[in-house]
């Protein structure tokens, strides 16, 4: 196929890299009986292999210790109420400029013993094994997704009975806890004495909670550390929402109302059904095919690449040549499109404008974990592939491999 032809065909093709579905395997089993029968609809229970890999009670104990957290990024709950602040920060200075939301260690130890539950919030934006798990999540339900985790002591609760606005999966990673969960609808205050769900989650199992579905957690006998994921999917309300948005701003409906339309509302509607009519026909006009590209653009380029260790691979950069190898950057994200005679390349955050001659080449680096440069010989002459590959190791797509 010529470079040409293969440029019209990518106007229609996503090659997006690294789209596995193995941490939701971990968090469901079977994937597809899941999303066909359970996803948005009901909870679902895996009793699966461990996620103390992506966060131990150690793992929480050097976070607290060493890592000199700031509020919002931890905070204390107990019996359903937070703790205020103060009670378990306390002021420093960071270089030359004052804070006040340091973490107390001594006070926080001091919180939990007495039965408080630690937050530690926003995980997935700096613990790696659960960056690296988000974004396998991410790619697999094309949801943004976020991490947080509960420690609770022996005998206590963190948060009553309440609904997320979201999905979640509440994988348990040391110790139990007991969860309850009720019919949606329900007087959240006051409860019913009957759940609908009533188990104890163990370590290594997974619970799946559809969102607006009430629910409470707590121990019993023995402390608990468990992980929520987050998943904040993108409805149908918010994609038709934007649509109508649009149209309204780029359309001329912004003109005032007649004067006095208030004494007499009726004389307004023949023109308020004008508008609507107006209104209707545009959506209708609108290319469903290009609301569906914008929804998928505003996904994909809202997935910055995990940059880990990529100051060695700058320095690295200058030094490849056509015997290197490289391999794919875990957890990045390459969509190839042609518009207006060019290729496009977005990896993630950012976007690479190139000829479209060179779509062969790309196409062969998004289809490939890992290969070595002059495996692109037959598609560009040394040069040019030598250049391509530093390039996209700067952007961090690929890594020269160790």
């Amino acid at each position: 196929m010529s470079a040409r032809a293969l440029g019209k065909q990518l106007g229609g093709l996503d090659l997006t890299v690294d789209v596995a579905d193995g941490a939701l395997r971990r968090c469901v089993g079977d994937v597809d009986r899941f999303l066909a029968q359970d996803w948005t609809r009901r909870p679902h229970v895996h009793r699966g292999d461990g996620f103390d890999d992506l966060l131990s009670l150690d793992d929480v104990d050097h976070i607290l210790a060493t890592m000199a957290l700031r509020a919002p990024a931890f905070r204390l709950v107990k019996a359903g109420q937070p703790l205020a602040q103060p009670t378990y920060t306390r002021p420093a200075r960071i270089g030359s400029r004052p804070v006040a939301d340091l973490i107390d260690v001594g006070k926080v130890h001091a919180a939990f013993d007495d039965g408080a539950t630690i937050v530690l919030q926003g995980l997935h934006r700096y613990w790696a094994p659960l960056t690296a798990f988000c974004r396998d999540l991410e790619a697999t339900l094309t949801q943004p997704v976020q991490a947080n985790a509960y420690i609770t002591p022996p005998v206590s609760s963190g948060l009553r009975v309440h609904h997320d606005g979201h999905d979640v999966f509440a994988l348990q990673t040391y110790g139990r806890k007991q969860w309850v969960a009720y019919e949606p609808g329900i007087d959240e205050q006051q409860p019913p004495a009957t759940p609908l769900m009533d188990l104890q989650l163990q370590a290594g199992e997974a619970l799946y909670m559809p969102r607006g579905a009430p629910h409470a957690a707590r121990t019993v006998d023995a402390a608990s550390v468990h992980i929520t994921i987050g998943i904040r999917s993108t409805t149908w309300a918010e994609l038709l929402r934007r649509v109508v948005t649009d149209i309204i701003d780029e359309a001329e409906f912004d003109d005032v109302l007649p004067t006095s339309y208030a004494h007499d509302p009726q004389t307004l509607a023949p023109a308020v059904a004008a508008r609507l009519d107006d209104l209707a026909s545009r959506i209708t006009a609108r290319d469903a095919g290009a609301v569906a590209t914008a929804a998928a653009d505003r996904f994909w380029s809202s997935r910055p690449p995990q940059l880990s260790g990529q100051l060695r691979q700058l320095l690295a950069a200058d030094q490849i040549d056509d015997a290197t190898e490289v391999v794919r950057r875990p957890g990045a994200t390459c969509r190839l499109m042609s518009t207006d005679g060019r290729l496009t390349a977005q990896l993630g955050d950012r976007r690479l404008r190139m000829p479209v001659s060179l779509a062969p080449a790309m196409t062969f680096v998004a289809a490939h974990r890992d290969f070595a440069v002059n495996d692109l010989a037959g598609l560009l002459n040394e040069a040019s592939r030598t250049v391509l590959v530093r390039r996209l190791v700067r952007e961090g797509l690929l890594m020269v491999a160790q």
